[in-house]
């Protein structure tokens, strides 16, 4: 395994210009996938301005926008790792709405928001339509494994360590569903960029893993 330290900075210019190069004929699918103490969101944000500096159109998603309601989330109780991994998800919306619109025969309207989770109530949000050769910039935690259709993948990953110190201790109990999610997804050898998050303001970039 090698590791460069790379900048934040650096990480957005360099992703940016990665999937900016990928496929203008159709849709591009982007996954930023990692815990939520690597804050995917963070960097999936800040690859917006720089793709459309670039010329792409972008359509911003996050999976929790995704999950299912809570009397199905909750099914078994609120602290159950093994459902939070299995079925916090909403899939087949997250396909319907988001995934399946950008296939090369897609229409390319993209729903950003399906189920809000605090409120549990759907958002009513509109379709948006993403110009073809668009970029799709999804969010999310567990995303890998689920024979979701993505063109790149970005995983944001942490120490075993790190994700424990930096979990907020309400949220401990999830820190199971991220151990079975590297067992069983292996994150690290199925995306095509790797990320090291320990320290967020000192990112590495993961080679040859």
């Amino acid at each position: 395994m090698r590791v460069r330290p790379i900048s934040p900075s650096l990480v957005v210019t360099e992703l940016s210009e990665r999937i900016a190069q990928f496929g203008r004929d159709s849709w591009s699918r982007i996954a930023i996938d990692g815990a939520p103490p690597s804050a995917p969101w963070d960097l999936a944000d800040a690859l917006v301005s720089p793709l459309r500096a670039l010329g792409r159109d972008v359509v911003r998603v996050s999976a929790r926008d995704f999950l299912r309601p809570a009397s199905l989330r909750y099914e078994f109780g609120r602290n159950d790792p093994d459902l939070y991994y299995d079925e916090w998800l909403d899939v087949n919306g997250l396909v319907r709405e988001v995934l399946a619109p950008l296939e090369p025969s897609g229409t390319g309207k993209v729903l950003p928001s399906l189920w809000d989770a605090e409120l549990d109530r759907a958002t009513r949000a509109r379709y948006v339509s993403l110009q073809r050769g668009g970029v799709c910039l999804l969010d999310g935690s567990l995303l890998l494994g689920r024979g979701l259709p993505f063109e790149r993948t970005v995983h944001l990953t942490m120490s075993t360590q790190a994700l424990a110190r930096r979990t907020p201790d309400d949220q401990s109990w999830t820190l199971p569903a991220y151990a079975r999610y590297t067992a069983e997804a292996s994150p690290l050898h199925n995306v095509d960029v790797v990320l090291k998050m320990d320290a967020p303001d000192h990112p590495a970039l993961i080679t040859d893993v």
